[in-house]
């Protein structure tokens, strides 16, 4: 048996509002729509439900009898509806920051704490990873911005401008060099180097500046990831370069700026056309740029 809920809407509008004019106008149709479906529901009970006079409606026997029902299952249709929608509400305040490793480690610790502070109804999903996959997570919309360096493939998307970092050299604290605060490379000489073979392309980005200036240095060990370089570095197995958000203070490395030549790669933010209409998501955009600039202003 089918349900004829637009006849019990229909049927439940006309009882509440007294009439077929004021019901059409709560349902948003013509009094001939509404006239329409009361006519088919009682046509599939076989009874009359409402007594029609030009001066008021009246109900039936049957339609007092059925009238709690219907109103009783509305309700309960309408409640599941709100409930559904609720919840598509509710994972719909998930917001997608995809970030590059480098700066995601140390840099979104404030930001999120703040942000968490301003809209707590809001959940973040930090998505790091390299700079292709930040770009299709953005294409996509599963992020709503992305913190990547400028120069790449951004198919597209609007590239914004948000600070010049500059690579630096780690070393243990023991390390000889350790008593330095700036370096140039040709100083590195022989010194034991790990290098960071990473897809996102810092391994090139390096390469490029000192093949340039003839400079050729002692790469030792080569790795992958930049977490695993620098625990080689705390481990005392040479020195490694990264750019500089990579290295917290207080994390227990020594860090020491890299001049002649200097390498540096330039962070941006990346939107869809149009920029982010979502006030959550350029809060947290202003929160983590402007962290990114105070962390590299005082580097």
């Amino acid at each position: 048996m089918s349900i004829d809920f637009l006849g019990m809407q229909a049927f439940l509008g006309i009882v509440e509002h007294g009439s077929f004019q004021q019901a059409a106008r709560s349902l948003n149709l013509s009094q001939t729509a509404v006239s329409h479906r009361m006519r088919k529901f009682e046509e599939s009970l076989g009874v009359r439900l409402i007594t029609r006079t030009t001066r008021e409606i009246t109900l039936t026997d049957a339609g007092r009898a059925l009238l709690p029902s219907v109103r009783a299952a509305l309700g309960a249709l309408e409640a599941s509806v709100s409930q559904l929608r609720g919840a598509q509400g509710a994972s719909r305040q998930w917001l997608g920051l995809a970030c590059l490793p480098t700066v995601a480690t140390w840099q979104l610790h404030g930001p999120l704490r703040q942000f968490a502070q301003q809209w707590p109804q809001i959940r973040v999903r930090v998505l790091d990873c390299g700079i292709r996959e930040i770009v299709e997570l953005v294409q996509s919309e599963a992020a709503a911005f992305g913190i990547s360096v400028d120069g790449a493939s951004t198919s597209g998307l609007q590239a914004q401008a948000v600070a010049v970092e500059p690579f630096v050299a780690v070393c243990h604290p023991s390390h000889p060099l350790a008593a330095r605060s700036d370096i140039h490379w040709h100083e590195l000489g022989q010194t034991p180097l790990i290098r960071i073979s990473l897809p996102a392309g810092n391994r090139a980005t390096i390469d490029e500046v000192l093949d340039g200036h003839r400079i050729f240095p002692n790469w030792a060990l080569e790795v992958q990831r930049t977490a695993l370089a620098l625990n080689w570095v705390h481990a005392g197995l040479g020195l490694t370069v990264v750019p500089r958000l990579a290295v917290a203070h207080g994390d227990g490395l020594h860090v020491l700026k890299l001049l002649g030549p200097q390498v540096t790669r330039r962070l941006v933010v990346l939107t869809r056309h149009g920029g982010m209409a979502d006030a959550p998501a350029s809060a947290l955009c202003d929160l983590v740029t402007a962290q990114i600039r105070s962390a590299l202003a005082g580097a």
